[in-house]
């Protein structure tokens, strides 16, 4: 249905990759039909996604249950989050006609009960045109009853409370946002609003579930998220994110012309959803695809072949999944990653299965630049790292001579020849790094990192090594480091959970927490855990915006307070 698709522009200008690609499907007559999300989902061997989408589906069936369809109303923006929403709430208004023609009712009632759903888009001056023109157009193709509101949020409520109430309204929002701060799964609207229930289906959604959902459904999508936006807000706090910038400026007339930024679901860190969001930027609007981040900071620096420096790392040992052992290794590896400033992504601990690792592997070593990998390196039958690192790249296992040599110099006639399994590794995508401070060679399998170190003392040996021949072969570097700072205080944690929240939404570009200080030595004391001190760390690339931070943060409790730890 071409008519579907706004005159003088092409598809793919206002839809994502992933839409336009749907598009020749049909979108106009409805791409993806209504119960066709659930056999996408169903397909697509994502676990996480499936349960995800089963807890936000009961959700949604009890919303209806409850008010049903002619009292709940859907508040779209055209982000990712809402077009998330858009089409579970598709696939529950699905379900529930399903469940109604199958009681056999007549067929008079059963065109009654052919609900579409309602829509409020708020119309504003500030929105890029690209989440207009994809908003109107998603209406139509997916016949929503869209009402447009040219008032700001509150006073369109209140109009639209007074016209045609609402019971509940289903709104998009995700646990990291910054007014998710407090509510659930149902929510009522706060004190001076209008009286209706919050309905949050997606809450506990992160950056991947909702990307892993609209690819996996194939649905169309805003463009600007192909354009490296991950976070979109008006179009005077919004740029795209540098952390998915892929090359620099080779214009010395317009280097920001000459930026090019992956699409937003290749984010591999969740965390910097929001560093697309600038606050007192006002050139944004006439320079879109200038930088954002230079002075907005970025947790993973901005040098580098990619501008990505995020790390896994893998532990492997059924050892320590059983609690016989702790995992000082995977510990000692992301404190050594952290100095010399990258970002670790991802770290697990995986059991002694070579399908374990070889899943482990095949994610972390697409989703991550650099990999590192102890444990599970040996002679014993239960050592089947490698096999699992072979596995994911779909290689074999094959003897290398040059590492039969060095374990026959280190072990002497013990070493069995092709027999032993240390000398097994995957063929074709295998290098050793040597030097001459270490006995056993790093192993290398494309951006994968094996260390066959069993001590703290060996495994600190190991990584220095690996660190000089990284940077004499050019494989990874040392980025810039992050800078931190720590407070210890003795307030409780209700005291601090809403200012710490506030001032996490301020900054985004930083990465702020809060731990107990030694909570195990009080557990073992029986203390209570609300006593002793907490420790709020707030870390970062910028110095002057941690600083700020703490700054911010101080100067909302007295002075004595706070107490700062001086590392």
């Amino acid at each position: 249905m071409s008519g579907a698709w706004p005159t003088g522009r092409s598809r793919e200008s206002c839809y994502g990759a992933a839409g336009a690609e749907g598009q020749n499907m049909g979108f106009g007559s409805k791409l993806v039909f209504d119960m066709d999300i659930w056999n996408a989902v169903a397909v697509c061997g994502d676990k996480r996604l499936q349960a995800k989408f089963k807890l936000s589906m009961n959700v949604i069936e009890r919303t209806l249950t409850l008010y049903g369809c002619e009292e709940v109303a859907f508040s779209f923006n055209g982000g990712k989050d809402s077009t998330v929403l858009l089409h579970l709430l598709r696939a529950g208004y699905a379900v529930a006609e399903s469940q109604l023609a199958s009681r056999g009712c007549a067929e008079e009632v059963r065109s009654k009960s052919q609900h579409r759903i309602r829509t409020i888009y708020f119309e504003s001056p500030d929105v890029f045109p690209e989440i207009d023109t994809f908003t109107l157009d998603t209406a139509k193709a997916y016949d929503l009853e869209l009402e447009l509101i040219r008032l700001d949020f509150k006073s369109g409520l209140v109009e639209l409370q007074k016209k045609r109430p609402m019971r509940a309204v289903f709104l998009g929002t995700r646990s990291g946002d910054p007014n998710a701060v407090g509510q659930e799964q149902f929510s009522p609207s706060s004190a001076g609003w209008p009286a209706f229930m919050r309905v949050n289906p997606i809450l506990d959604w992160s950056y991947r579930d909702v990307w892993a959902f609209l690819l996996a459904c194939k649905v169309p999508y805003c463009s600007l998220y192909d354009q490296g936006y991950t976070s979109i807000g008006s179009i005077h706090d919004t740029v795209p994110n540098v952390a998915l910038c892929t090359s620099g400026a080779n214009s010395t007339e317009d280097p920001a012309s000459e930026k090019i930024y992956r699409p937003a679901y290749m984010l591999r860190d969740g965390r910097l959803e929001r560093a697309g969001r600038v606050k007192n930027f006002s050139s944004v609007k006439s320079n879109r695809s200038r930088d954002g981040l230079a002075t907005n900071g970025d947790i993973n620096g901005q040098s580098g072949k990619n501008g990505l420096f995020a790390a896994a790392v893998l532990v492997v040992g059924d050892e320590i999944l059983r609690g016989e052992v702790d995992d000082t290794l995977g510990a000692h590896l992301s404190k050594e990653l952290h100095s010399i400033g990258w970002t670790v992504a991802r770290r697990a601990v995986l059991p002694n299965n070579i399908d374990a690792i070889s899943e482990e592997v095949e994610h972390r070593a697409s989703d991550c630049d650099l990999v590192l990998m102890t444990g599970g390196v040996g002679t014993f039958h239960c050592d089947v790292t490698l096999a699992g690192v072979a596995k994911a790249f779909g290689a074999r296992l094959a003897p290398d001579e040059e590492l039969e040599e060095d374990l026959r110099r280190l072990y002497g006639e013990n070493c069995p020849g092709d027999e032993n399994k240390m000398a097994q590794l995957p063929e074709g995508i295998t290098e050793l790094l040597n030097h001459k401070n270490a006995a056993v060679p790093v192993i290398r399998c494309k951006n994968v990192y094996v260390l066959s170190a069993v001590t703290t003392s060996d495994l600190a040996l190991q990584w220095n090594c690996l660190l000089e021949q990284a940077e004499k072969k050019d494989l990874f570097h040392a980025q810039q480091p992050f800078t931190s700072v720590r407070f210890r205080t003795s307030l409780p944690e209700v005291e601090l959970a809403r200012p710490l929240a506030r001032t996490n939404s301020e900054f985004p570009d930083l990465t702020i927490g809060c731990y107990r200080e030694s909570r195990q030595f009080q557990l073992n004391k029986g203390a209570d855990r609300n006593e002793g001190q907490l420790i709020i760390s707030i870390v970062g690339k910028d110095p002057s915006r941690v600083n700020a931070a703490a700054k911010t943060l101080a100067l909302a409790f007295p002075e004595e307070v706070f107490s700062e730890i001086r590392s």
